[in-house]
């Protein structure tokens, strides 16, 4: 292979690997933007639920969503039942409001943080590759 086969060949796979990381990024950002407009809305509902709702109606809510999460399958959220259940136990607009706050916190550090720093990742793995491989060859 020449020296110029192997250069259209490193050309190629940049372009290629370019083209993903910029997919990703776009896909990564819709998400963010999606999972930030989706907390914002689920925070306007629970705020007037909080208001308007008796503490009866918001326990039995409670009640509902844990049974949903069961019986859809996901028991993995011991964390998210037990803090539920904490509210529910002091049971005041403030400990429901500080409940959604807490879970959603923890939702984001979890997942997104990751997925985040995994394109942060393969970003400096590309801005490494970009200013190293042409002075390779």
């Amino acid at each position: 292979m020449t020296s110029e086969e192997k250069s259209n060949e490193w050309d190629s796979l940049w372009q290629e690997y370019s083209k993903s990381l910029e997919k990703w990024k776009t896909v990564f950002e819709q998400i963010q933007n999606a999972t930030n407009d989706m907390q914002t809305k689920f925070n306007e509902v629970w705020e007037k639920a909080t208001k308007e709702s008796s503490v009866d109606t918001m326990k039995l809510f409670g009640e509902n969503w844990q049974k949903s999460l069961s019986d859809a399958g996901m028991k993995s959220l011991k964390e998210f039942s037990d803090a539920w259940q904490k509210s529910l136990n002091e049971a005041n607009a403030s400990t429901f409001k500080q409940f959604v706050e807490n879970w959603q916190k923890t939702l984001n550090s979890s997942g997104m943080e990751h997925m985040k720093a995994y394109g942060e990742m393969m970003k400096k793995f590309a801005d490494t590759w970009n200013n190293m491989w042409p002075k390779i060859m």
